[in-house]
């Protein structure tokens, strides 16, 4: 993956941005391995749809999560299997093809958790 540093991509709030398998990233951010994990992910997703099906679909699914509870960027199933990912440094010699698609069909819990977790407050 060849990586770019950039003043203006990617745009305010993220650190990096990889653009079909080219990385840019902020002056000045440190790649940590677990960034760097994260994207190599994103490009093993790529890699196997083809970067303008992946864009394709990325798209929709983030247009259908914008009209849903949460953070549609956080819940777009390539982003899931990402984060959900990163920490496992060997997880791409292990990852099977098309891992993506059960992040999409897997609930989001974090909001199941903390409905749970207030659903012992009464309301007066």
């Amino acid at each position: 993956m060849k990586i770019v540093r950039s003043r203006y991509l990617p745009w305010r709030g993220f650190d990096a941005i990889n653009l079909f398998g080219v990385l840019f990233v902020h002056q000045g951010v440190y790649l940590s391995g677990e960034l760097l994990n994260h994207e190599r992910i994103h490009t093993a997703q790529m890699r196997e749809l083809g970067f303008i099906f992946f864009y394709i679909i990325y798209f929709i699914e983030w247009t259908v999560r914008l009209a849903m509870r949460g953070r549609a960027y956080r819940g777009i199933s390539f982003e899931r299997e990402a984060y959900d990912n990163q920490r496992d440094l060997e997880y791409l010699s292990h990852r099977r093809h098309y891992a993506w698609l059960h992040h999409m069909r897997r609930k989001n819990t974090r909001h199941k958790k903390q409905h749970k977790k207030n659903r012992h407050f009464k309301k007066i």
